[in-house]
């Protein structure tokens, strides 16, 4: 991968704990900006602290991307206080226990893992045009299997089950993925990918789970070859966001030996049309985006 990254900018929700962090840290020391946004304002202050001696800087946000309010808040701040943004990178993820709703009365899971990424995308997309080689980058989950899309209950008010909305909205991200690459004119530039950076045990990812999940991963964390460490984790996630690989391959969903071919839902395109329309329904913007640089 490139070492020297002194002239990348990259945007990293979810960069404040697990192997999320770890990227942030490992991109700064390679010289990169890396704008990390989180909503614990302790643990971003300390990543800002330690960055002080790092060949790039890292800068903290905190934002609760729950709340689509704050999304489009963030990103105002982030086109005021950026020339451009080289990498949107969707790192931020949890899993809630119970079925809650987000500020916006979307259920919590499909709010954050989803359609704050489907916002934050919408908002910051010219953003990123201006960039080199930009690129748009997902953490997805091969946990998307498991899943499939709902429409007659996207939100699962009727049954509700931790492991299949977390499944439920990776499947989303990946269908994500690939709707965007195909409605992307050919003068964007942008190259738009999710990577599955493998099962991680030690991540704060499921600490809102319920106690059967949480055992389960404990369970599962102790299988030999099973696990995937938290650097490994973050080197995957950093191998999308600026290994020249990727500048020019749009539209894959990653596993740990590169391309893959995701579960046949998350490909099929009457699928990723209803799912873009209803996004664009539920943060309350044009369904007929993007648009052309040249428009």
């Amino acid at each position: 991968m490139t070492d020297d990254l002194s002239d990348r900018t990259i945007l990293l929700t979810g960069g404040t704990s697990g192997f999320g962090r770890v990227a942030a840290v490992d991109l700064a020391n390679r010289g990169a900006t890396v704008v990390v946004v989180g909503r614990d304002e302790s643990k971003g202050a300390t990543l800002v602290e330690r960055s002080t001696d790092f060949a790039g800087t890292i800068a903290f946000h905190q934002a609760d991307l729950a709340s689509q309010s704050t999304v489009r808040s963030l990103a105002a701040t982030v086109k005021r206080e950026y020339d451009r943004i080289d990498v949107l990178a969707h790192n931020a993820g949890l899993s809630a226990g119970s079925r809650r709703e987000s500020p916006d009365g979307i259920e919590l899971t499909l709010a954050v893992n989803h359609l704050a990424p489907y916002l934050l995308t919408y908002e910051l997309l010219d953003h990123l045009r201006d960039a080199p080689d930009p690129r748009v980058v997902i953490t997805a989950s091969d946990i998307h299997r498991r899943a499939t899309l709902d429409f007659d209950d996207l939100q699962l008010t009727d049954e509700y089950d931790s492991l299949d909305a977390y499944a439920r909205s990776k499947l989303a991200n990946i269908a994500f993925t690939i709707e965007l690459d195909a409605r992307l004119p050919d003068d964007a530039a942008v190259t738009v990918n999710c990577v599955h950076p493998g099962f991680i045990p030690s991540t704060n990812l499921f600490r809102e789970a319920s106690l059967r999940t949480r055992l389960l991963v404990r369970i599962a964390g102790l299988v030999p070859g099973i696990a995937t460490s938290k650097q490994v984790a973050a080197e995957r996630l950093q191998t999308l966001l600026v290994d020249p690989r990727y500048g020019s391959v749009s539209g894959q969903y990653v596993g740990s030996d590169g391309p893959e071919d995701p579960a046949p839902e998350a490909t099929n395109q009457a699928v990723r049309r209803r799912l873009w329309q209803i996004s664009a329904e539920l943060v309350g913007i044009t369904p007929d985006w993007p648009a052309s640089t040249t428009n």
